[in-house]
Formats: C-alpha cells, structure tokens, sequence
C-alpha cells in the first residue's frame, strides 16, 4: 500500500458538505465519501465533539486522519470519520459550543478555523490492503465494536441494506423490538444480534453468514426472519415485563422452540405464579425455563446452612436413599418434595443425601 501525507485545510473539507442520513455524507467538493458503507454512523457525544472544535480553536495538533483512493479524483475516509463530521457540522452551523455557533464568531476566528491545516496519510491499495489498515489504525480512538470490524470485511450491497434496517437511529428493528434488545443500533448491536441468531439456527458463524451473504442486493432473508422472532415473541408472551425480558436470547430460544404451540394464557399464568415463588431467584430465567422446564435457568433457592444441619441431626447422619452414615461434608441438602411438585425450600422440607444418591435422584 502506498501512503502519503498531505496538509488539507479545514475550508476545503467542508466545501461540498452534505449530510444525506442513510444516502451517505460527502465532503471535499463531493469528491470526499465521509462514511462509506463499512463506517460507523455518527456516535460522538457532544463533549467529544466540542473537543474537536476546540482543538482546531486553539491551533493544537488534531490527530492525523486516513483517506483511502477510491477513483482517479475521489477518496473515502479510512479512519476520521467522526471528528470529519464534527468538524463539518460545526461549520454547518449545526451546533454551538459555549453559546457561540460558527457564525457568531468574527471574521478572524471563523479564518482560522478555515485555515486550520489537517494532517492526512491518503493511501492506495486493493481492498484488502485497505480493510487490513482500516482494522490497524482502528485499534485506537473510539474503540470500534467487533460488529464494527466485521462490516468493514464484509462490505457490499447487502451490508447496506441491513443497514437501514437494523442500524440506523429509530431504524426499523428498534420501532418493533427496541423493548427487547440491548444495546444501540448505531453501534450495531441490534445488527450483531441478528446475524448471530439467523447464523446460530444455521449452525455456522457470524462472519460466516455474513460471506455467504455479502454479495446479495438485499437482506430479507435476515429481516423477515427478525421480524418472525419479534412477533413469536410477543405472541408466546403478550405482557411485557422491561426488567424481565428485555435483552434475552429470543432469537435461539424461536430457533428451538418456534414451532411448538403454546398456550399464552397458561404461560402467562405460570409467569405470575414464578414470580410469586420465593425460591425463584433468577427471574429473568423464567421464560426459558418455561419453554425447556429446565429448573437450573431459575437458580432455585439453596438450603441454608442452619437447615441442612438440622436435618442432619435429625436424621443422626444417615442417608435415607442408601442407610449408610455419613460426615455432613459428604452430604448435600436436597428437597423432600421435589420444588417442581411444590415442595418448598424450608427446614420441613430439606433432606440430607450422600453426594452418589443425590446425584442418581438429580438424574431422574
């Protein structure tokens, strides 16, 4: 790859600026691509902003920038986006720092940010050298997310278009499932997230649905998917609890259990009934383990101490399942009536077993 520095001045960049939302951003007379389709949205927070300006202000040194050749007379930003745009906006006019925006400032001071020489290293190369620098340079700064790294590899039509449906701000995956995801879509979580269930059910990797699929001109097969998963969901389970479902595995748990028929009323009566149950000190484990009845999802109450010694006195250090003696340490405390049937995590209700009888009971 061939790299070399040039002094472009502020006035320059933002000749041309236009900020066209999912249709991209371009600067340097047009000629600039500001976010091609591996770049982040914009995810600077305004004091992260205001500190690009105020660095320019002050004539300090901004860190240097990288542009890659995309044409004869065109380049895209390889690593710079962010204080690109800052930069641009505050030009723009779109914000202020301190109460001054740029056209409240004198002549002088709006020259010298103009004037404001930018350090960037302008590279030519193929793609993968592009892709391989792009990850390089990229390991400081705003650390980028590994979903972030991904779409820098795997770059095409139909990253772009699940773009725009799962990365964008008030995109279409957060309008219909922003209750039931974490994270931030411009920080592709909602993207990462998507990608992994429809590759889990797969049963393949994240990068590799995304070569699989990176040449498509469009993305419905993960969207009409993300919409299937969202609509068993709130189907399956009708009321919403924030603290309870939000950012659960629903894609792996459709993958597994989407074709099973359900009865919402049931489930739901059985939701309240666990949240009742003092035992049960995983609540968010509840939907789980209420489509696979595995009881370790829940974390079910443990027997304290004071009670598996009373029944251990109680029974004089015999196991019942076995009739052999034995030191409390070689014994575990285990429910009379199993929680499953109803049985309680008390004193009444707790039996001292052997470690090998306990685990033969477990098994049943």
């Amino acid at each position: 790859m061939d790299i070399k520095l040039h002094e472009i001045q502020v006035r320059d960049i933002v000749n041309g600026y236009v900020d066209s939302a999912e249709n991209g951003v371009v600067g340097y007379g047009g000629k600039l691509n500001i976010r091609p389709a591996f770049q982040r949205e914009f995810i600077y927070s305004g004091k992260q902003r205001d500190e690009v300006i105020r660095t320019i202000m002050k004539y300090f040194p901004l860190n240097v920038m990288y542009w890659v050749k995309s044409g004869e007379d065109s380049y895209e930003v390889l690593d710079g986006q962010q204080r690109t745009i800052s930069i641009c906006q505050y030009v723009n006019g779109d914000f202020s720092i301190d109460h001054l925006a740029f056209d409240n400032l004198t002549n002088t001071e709006q020259k010298q940010i103009l004037d404001y020489p930018l350090m960037i290293y302008i590279c030519e190369g193929n793609d993968k050298e592009k892709l391989d620098w792009f990850k390089i340079i990229n390991i400081a700064g705003e650390k980028l997310s590994n979903q972030e790294l991904r779409n820098a590899v795997y770059t095409g039509e139909w990253l772009t278009e699940a773009k725009k449906y799962f990365s964008k701000t008030q995109c279409p995956a957060y309008q219909i499932a922003g209750e039931y995801m974490n994270g931030s879509p411009i920080r592709q979580d909602y993207l990462e997230t998507a990608i992994k269930w429809i590759a889990i059910r797969e049963n393949i990797e994240i990068e590799d649905y995304m070569s699989k699929h990176q040449h498509e001109t469009n993305c419905s097969e993960l969207w009409l998917y993300f919409q299937s998963v969202i609509n068993w969901v709130k189907v399956t389970f009708p009321t919403y609890r924030k603290n309870l479902m939000k950012g659960l595995e629903w894609g792996i748990f459709y993958n597994k259990f989407g074709t099973e028929k359900y009865d919402p009323k049931v489930l739901e009566m059985r939701v309240v009934e666990l949240l009742d149950d003092e035992d049960v000190t995983n609540q968010k484990g509840i939907y789980e383990y209420l489509l696979d009845g595995n009881e370790r999802h829940l974390n079910i109450r443990l027997f304290t101490p004071k009670m598996a010694r009373t029944a251990y006195e109680r029974q004089k250090g015999m196991c019942p399942k076995c009739g052999k003696h034995f030191q409390i340490e070689q014994m575990q405390a285990d429910h009379i009536t199993p929680w499953s049937k109803g049985g309680k995590t008390i004193s009444d209700n707790c039996q001292m077993l052997c470690e090998d009888c306990n685990r033969v009971k477990s098994n049943i």
